[in-house]
């Protein structure tokens, strides 16, 4: 027999190895150690098929140099996952291991590394050290603190031990190590009582563990307004199924969630709850990626890629915020966690929940075609009301003007009628909160003389103006697509103009400007203070928790932030939310633009009013009379997505199509354009495809590489695929393809 093993390598195919006489057939879901050209590569046994069924001739056979586990380690229905993620979203098996499988486990790394103790010999003691040896000695002196027992290698690296000094101390007889297995996890319980539930939460409850007692699958979406008590039906719904001894994965779109989701989860369970993020190091994603293998870990809160982990007995998948864009994997597999969820329910016959207060479009058709099952809550939990809305219009209000430093006026952005608004709040004793979905300090920086903008060098892009604020205050230009920075030019490098102007508004002008109103001493009586929350402020770790323990203190303060404050996040003392720029998206070339814009509205206005306060929203726009706003604020979300689905599908867009979009990349425009049209050429004769493009991509130059794009759409997905099966390869193997970068992605989240 021969081994068959997917390799981390970009072909769409999986490779034929020998075993040497007398070893043992590696079992299917190994890893193993094999000859790939020059390099040794580690890859997964996927199946074992008789020599002569080989299509490599016998003496071109390569022998495996050897199996790393003598144990399984992917198992039928993690190989099952991997392989319809191969062929749905048209990827090479063997990368998407490399997608699936945590850095160390890909490397090859024993899974006992995660179970290694280390601890002090008997009778070992301090003058066992030479004088000499100072940062041995430091090193033992960390271990003793641990007492007898010692502790585990991956503790001690996190708290700052080397391995080479842990060896080292080994071969000298002074500590040693240890395996030590970890014990059964003991059966969940309650660590406070549930609360009370009303009719719609009741209900949802009921259908959902209907599903689970008749151990099938059913997709449901919960969807409910802000404030409904999402959360509590999650909880209600987990209890029984905890007290099986299943387990129940909770994704969330973004890591800043996880701590305070923890938090929420915590409270009421005791068990085993383990976090799985990016921001893990590696050591603790492969802790997390055993602990779900080996049933240790009961509740399992994570980000997207966690939806792609190995399971040992699950129970329930919850899909947090299920609208969310950050769920669709942008660059390598180009997966959309919400999807695989599903499928993974079906794999496990278990319920998958959908829950959100902005349904995509693509969930409300599959609740249409009997594919998804909708629970709605349309009432708040406890005594809060929906936040109502109101619109400002910025042509008629005057706008507020203040003064600089150096006497000159300047215009704020913010109209008086929002400032008043923003000012009885506060002295109310209630938090603010802004919505300004564009950080840092402003957008374009323009010379009054001729006209110069800034702009990016390797994209087709303008360059952001930054200011950053504290002991090294700095100004720079960024680019928010590559990273590119500059210094602010004294004067203009066309014309020689020192007229230069920062023009627009971001997350840290605004708060700049609420500072002078709000929090300036010399020019209000009472100072409140402005908590600026969007990536720049976030970056550092714990930077986000300590922002969150401000806000939850429930003192007056205005809070500045981009779309990360619209994320399921709870600020009881929130009552007045403001959106001072709404019409941006609602004016994009991007189909997709008004959905989205929609949900961020709506989750936004849904941080007002959580409390025992009434809240309310003020949006300030430019464009008051336009029909798409309009319907939003009168009729709310659900009618404006309705009149979206209806638009689609007059249009032929997705759902009413399912869409595959092709990117190439290269050095040249005219390199990438003609491989596309070579790619058209090769399109199978009969097919039944809508071809759009080859165009240029929305930014056509980034990073210093040219893109162009073809968009195809077809009426039945299953002829979609056939279609791809059997063009893809082809199209990666023309001529024109050489020294490009084609990417295939399965149902775009835009193009």
């Amino acid at each position: 027999m021969l081994v068959q093993v997917a390799l981390p390598v970009p072909l769409y195919r999986v490779f034929d190895y020998r075993i040497d006489a007398g070893n043992t057939l590696p079992q299917i879901g190994c890893r193993v150690q094999v000859p790939f050209g020059r390099q040794t590569l580690i890859g997964i046994v996927v199946a074992h098929v008789p020599l002569a069924d080989s299509s490599i001739p016998p003496e071109k056979l390569k022998t495996i140099k050897q199996a790393v586990d003598h144990d399984p380690i992917i198992d039928p229905k993690l190989l099952s996952l991997a392989q319809w993620l191969a062929r749905y979203y048209h990827y090479p098996l063997g990368d998407v291991f490399a997608v699936m499988l945590p850095t160390l486990i890909r490397q090859g790394k024993p899974l006992d590394l995660l179970i290694t103790h280390w601890r002090i010999k008997p009778n070992v003691t301090d003058d066992d050290f030479h004088p000499s040896a100072h940062k041995q000695k430091q090193q033992f002196d960390m271990l003793k603190l641990h007492g007898k027992r010692g502790a585990s290698e991956e503790v001690l690296l996190m708290e700052g031990m080397e391995r080479p000094f842990l060896q080292r101390l080994e071969e000298k007889g002074l500590i040693e190590h240890y395996i030590e297995e970890k014990a059964p996890p003991a059966q969940v319980s309650l660590a406070r009582m549930p609360l009370d539930l009303h009719h719609e939460q009741q209900v949802a409850v009921t259908r959902i563990l209907k599903a689970h007692q008749d151990k099938c699958y059913t997709g449901f979406l919960l969807n409910g307004i802000t404030g409904s008590g999402k959360t509590e039906v999650y909880l209600q719904v987990m209890q029984p199924i905890l007290e099986a001894g299943k387990q129940v994965l909770i994704l969330v779109p973004e890591i800043g969630l996880t701590p305070q989701t923890r938090a929420r989860f915590a409270s009421r369970f005791a068990g085993n709850m383990v976090m799985l993020h990016s921001g893990m190091s590696n050591t603790h994603r492969m802790q997390g990626w055993q602990d779900c293998r080996t049933g240790h870990a009961q509740i399992i809160i994570g980000t997207r890629s966690s939806i792609l982990y190995p399971f040992a007995d699950l129970g329930l998948i919850i899909v947090d915020e299920a609208h969310d864009a950050s769920y669709k994997q942008q660059d390598t597999l180009r997966y959309q966690a919400a999807d695989v969820a599903l499928y993974r329910g079906v794999q496990h016959q278990i319920p998958v929940i959908l829950g959100t207060a902005t349904p995509t479009l693509e969930h409300l058709h599959l609740v249409d075609e009997g594919k998804l099952v909708e629970c709605t809550l349309l009432t708040r939990a406890g005594r809060a009301k929906p936040a109502p809305m109101q619109l400002i219009d910025a042509r008629l209000e005057s706008t507020h003007y203040q003064n600089s430093q150096d006497g000159t006026r300047y215009d704020t952005g913010l109209t008086d009628k929002l400032l008043t608004a923003i000012r009885q709040t506060l002295e109310a004793g209630e938090q603010v909160l802004i919505f300004l979905n564009r950080r840092g300090y402003a957008p374009i920086l323009l010379c009054g003389a001729c006209g110069w903008q800034a702009d990016c060098p390797r994209c087709d892009a303008h360059l952001t103006v930054h200011h950053t604020q504290g002991a090294e205050r700095s100004s720079y230009l960024k680019c928010h697509h590559c990273d590119w920075q500059a210094y602010i030019p004294a004067a203009c490098p066309d014309c020689g103009s020192q007229n230069l102007d920062a023009r627009g508004m971001g997350t840290t002008r605004l708060s700049d400007n609420l500072h002078a109103i709000f929090g300036n001493p010399q020019t209000s009586k009472q100072t409140y203070p402005i908590i600026q929350i969007d990536r720049d402020t976030t970056r550092r770790k714990d930077s986000w928790e300590k922002i969150y323990q401000q806000i939850s203190q429930g003192k007056p303060a205005i809070l500045v932030g981009t779309q990360m404050v619209a994320k399921g996040h709870h600020f009881p003392s929130v009552t007045l939310v403001c959106l001072p720029n709404a019409d941006r998206g609602f004016l994009s070339a991007d189909f997709r633009s008004p959905e989205h814009t929609a949900q961020l509205m709506i989750q936004v206005a849904g941080r007002a009013g959580r409390g025992d306060k009434a809240g309310r929203v003020l949006i300030q726009t430019l464009q008051p009379e336009n029909p798409l706003l309009l319907k939003l604020v009168k009729d709310g979300y659900l009618s404006f997505a309705r009149q979206l689905l209806a638009e689609r599908k007059l249009m032929g867009l997705p759902p009413y199509r399912h869409a595959a979009l092709v990117r190439c990349e290269g050095k040249a425009l005219s390199q990438t354009t003609q491989a596309l049209r070579a790619a058209i050429a090769i399109l199978p004769a009969k097919h039944q495809l809508a071809v759009l493009g080859p165009i240029d991509a929305p930014m056509t130059k980034k990073n210093s590489r040219y893109h162009s794009q073809l968009l195809l759409l077809a009426k039945d997905r299953a002829h979609l695929h056939q279609c791809l099966s059997h063009w893809w390869p082809q199209v990666l193997g023309l001529s024109e393809s050489k020294y490009l970068r084609l990417s295939l992605d399965v149902d775009p989240a835009g193009w």
